[in-house]
């Protein structure tokens, strides 16, 4: 074995999205394009000697091939010790417990979230920092600057290493240690979770169905509900890992999880049902004919807290991303706790959970989480309902509209146009900033604008700035209409249109969703124009 450089030189567009890197596997098959973007995070990292990293990744296509390359370049490098999950799987929120627990100076997640899988599909990479979370922008910014200047990168040429065997191996002189995949982050939620509730609730009968979506949730959901938790076998579907996810698109939605919601709508419905994504760090909560939306799920869980012993101390604030409802600020007043506004991307809630600020976040993206790691975490609040629903002895249906009934409804939707061309859609965001200047006072159907921004946002630990993250036209009811351009695609680019309407009366609770938003949906189009500049009647999703 020798450690070798290798002349390379720049690829275009390796900047970092709101998650880290993603095109098509194919780029990523390009040669030495995944080297020059592992040699920047290493170069941006600096002396690694001595140092444990953590690698893993959702069990997609090429995620086997691309864990042999970083290992071999983690030993040029000089780290004392890698831990990889085995077969290379380690959810989003299991490498960041990994991360946390070993007191690993980072973690190289591979993984292109929600996006679909196989040879055609997309592929992802993004680097965690020592607290378990993605990399702040500065560190993003400074990988994507050491991307554009970059004329080597340095591996080993090792041969490849078991990735299935448990235990440690040697790589020149770095110690690769294939540890179990799920027994870290298992042990984590028997810590946050009453595991004998839940027990005792599969006990009497209760039944569920888990859709792990052929994603990496699969084995943990397995492993911890059928396993731990004793649910009856075939509680968890879908739930082995495919390197395509069995040719769907495992975002967990009421229409990529269209089975699911199927099966929660028939006469004969299990009890609850829940669906986790590619790397195991989105959650779709269902009842019996009822489907959570995330925001509310978010504010539910705020306002029941203290039903799991891991926050029966109660909670410090919320945060949510800026485009999620506005249902748990609502909570948070209430509970007399702050609740933060910040862009989308889970990076912005670290500086918040670190500083001790909020105890729970979350995104409208089915995207949930705690102080207990440093990304979201599906199957963590599909367990943390798990719990509400033993110590409440109440179905999903009976809890949203108990909260609703104290809370009020907040109608919301987000509707998607996939793959737009970006000069249209970029152009779109442009034409409606013009807009906001005047937009502020203005009668529109039968709301009036408050307030109409291109939301910024100032860090309140770092104080770092971050602009133009997406407009918000407010009404002066609360009602909102937000668009922003989506930085998870890896085709053209992604308009997210989000409406919501907040509704007090509980005798208007039952409306459905699109008829209590159309007024808002109306204002949108003419606003913005958007079937006559993207060329769609309609959009691609809507959720």
């Amino acid at each position: 074995m020798t450690i070798q450089t290798v002349a390379t030189q720049p690829f275009a567009g390796q900047r970092p999205g709101t998650s880290g890197l993603r095109k098509k596997v194919t780029e990523f098959q390009r040669p030495g394009y995944l080297e020059n973007f592992v040699q920047a995070i290493f170069d941006t990292l600096g002396d690694c000697a001595g140092q444990t990293l953590v690698v893993g990744g959702d069990g997609r296509f090429h995620n086997r091939a691309a864990i042999q390359t970083i290992l071999r370049m983690a030993a040029a490098h000089g780290f004392a010790r890698v831990l990889v999950g085995q077969g290379g799987i380690l959810s989003t929120p299991a490498l960041s417990c990994v991360v946390r627990k070993r007191g690993a100076m980072g973690g190289i997640v591979l993984s292109a979230s929600h996006n679909p899988g196989g040879p055609d599909g997309d592929f992802g990479i993004k680097y965690n920092i020592a607290n378990g979370g993605p990399a702040p922008e500065k560190i993003t910014e400074a990988i994507y600057a050491h991307t554009q200047t970059i004329t080597a990168y340095r591996i080993s040429d090792a041969s490849s290493l078991d990735l299935d065997a448990l235990g440690e191996q040697r790589l020149e002189h770095t110690v690769i240690k294939v540890i179990d995949s799920v027994a870290d982050y298992a042990e984590l939620m028997a810590g946050l979770f009453d595991f004998a509730a839940i027990r005792a609730l599969f006990a009497r009968g209760f039944t569920m169905r888990f859709d792990g979506m052929h994603a990496v949730s699969g084995p943990y959901a397995k492993a911890i509900l059928e396993g731990l938790l004793g649910a009856p076998a075939g509680t968890v579907i879908n739930g082995v890992s495919l390197e395509d996810f069995g040719g769907g698109h495992p975002d967990p939605n009421p229409v990529n999880a269209a089975e699911l919601i199927a099966l929660m709508a028939a006469p004969d419905a299990p009890d609850f049902g829940a669906a986790s994504d590619g790397d195991g760090d989105r959650n779709m909560i269902v009842g019996r004919g009822i489907d959570v939306t995330p925001s509310d799920s978010l504010a539910i869980l705020a306002a029941n807290a203290a039903v799991a012993p891991g926050y029966r101390a109660g909670i410090k604030g919320v945060a949510r991303s800026m485009p999620t409802s506005t249902a748990a600020d609502r909570v948070a007043r209430e509970l007399g706790v702050p609740c933060f506004e910040t862009p989308t991307g889970w990076k912005f809630f670290g500086n918040l959970l670190d500083a001790g600020l909020v105890t729970l976040c979350g995104e409208e993206s089915y995207g949930t989480g705690s102080t207990h790691i440093r990304e979201k975490d599906g199957l963590w609040a599909v367990l943390f309902w798990l719990n509400l629903l033993a110590v409440s002895g109440k179905s999903v249906a009976q809890i949203v509209q108990e909260h609703w009934a104290r809370f009020g409804r907040n109608y919301y939707s987000r509707h998607d146009y996939e793959a737009v061309d970006g000069a249209a859609a970029h152009g779109l965001m442009a034409q409606l900033r013009e807009q906001l200047a005047q937009l502020a006072g203005a009668t529109l159907g039968q709301f009036t604008v408050a307030l109409a921004d291109d939301f910024a946002y100032t860090d309140p630990v770092d104080h770092s700035v971050s602009t133009q993250q997406g407009v918000r036209i407010v009404m002066s009811d609360g009602s909102r209409i937000v668009l922003r351009l989506s930085g998870t695609g890896t085709e053209g680019a992604t308009i997210r249109l989000y409406l919501e309407k907040y509704e007090a009366d509980p005798a208007r609770h039952a409306i459905p969703t699109q008829q209590a938003l159309a007024g808002l949906i109306a204002i949108a189009g003419e606003l913005t124009q958007i079937a006559a500049r993207t060329g769609r009647a309609a959009p691609t999703v809507i959720t």
